[in-house]
């Protein structure tokens, strides 16, 4: 069973400072969680293959295929600053 003094320790270790209307509305909600879990506890998986997703998914991604743009000045037209045919960018990297 949860109650507040058991939200409060909770919040003490995730250091969280909590108002009181927080701590009864969380020792609510974490109580109901529980209850919820222990529905689920009652339930037969033995069954039951272990999955990471509910649904099996595959990856529907495209593979990257490398093509030049047509329209090279248009890129660098749209750049803060160029140098010759490149993007001038601030150094970033300290040299040491």
């Amino acid at each position: 069973m949860i109650d507040r003094e058991l939200v409060r320790k909770v919040a003490l270790l995730a250091r969280l400072e909590l108002q009181p209307e927080e701590e009864e509305k969380f020792t609510t909600q974490l109580g109901s969680i529980l209850d919820y879990i222990e529905q689920l506890n009652e339930l037969d998986v033995s069954d039951v293959q272990p999955t990471t997703r509910a649904i099996d998914v595959s990856n529907v991604t495209r593979e990257d295929e490398l093509k030049p743009y047509p329209d090279r000045e248009a890129i660098l037209q749209g750049a803060p600053e160029q140098e010759g045919d490149f993007f001038k960018v601030p150094k970033i990297l300290n040299a040491e």
